[in-house]
């Protein structure tokens, strides 16, 4: 009955990770998608000379696209590098080390 009960916590701590990472991959690919149209006008304004000088495009320059771009990229290797490094193996293996743990110190409680 307990490894049971120990299993379905083991199971939501994992789904709950999992809706984690979704949510993050959802927000990274909607800053993209900004990212990717803010180049663009970026580029127009830039190279061709399109006269797009209207709140808050007309903020759009060199020095915010290279922030941005510093942003974009930390974003990316945040999401993409950690979850080499940090694989579902190793999410796994310290999730079910931190239940085991929690359940040693409440049976001696």
């Amino acid at each position: 009955m307990e490894a049971n009960f120990n299993n379905d916590r083991e199971e939501s701590v994992l789904k709950e990770i999992a809706t984690k990472r979704v949510v993050k991959l959802k927000a990274f690919y909607s800053h993209t998608f900004v990212y990717i149209i803010g180049v663009i006008i970026y580029v127009m304004k830039a190279y061709f000379g399109a006269p797009l000088n209207f709140f808050p495009i007309k903020y759009i320059n060199g020095f915010v696209m290279w922030i941005w771009t510093t942003a974009f990229l930390i974003s990316a290797v945040d999401l993409f590098a950690s979850y080499k490094i940090f694989g579902k193996e190793w999410e796994e293996r310290k999730v079910k080390s931190l239940l085991e743990k929690k359940t040693k110190k409440q049976k001696w409680e």
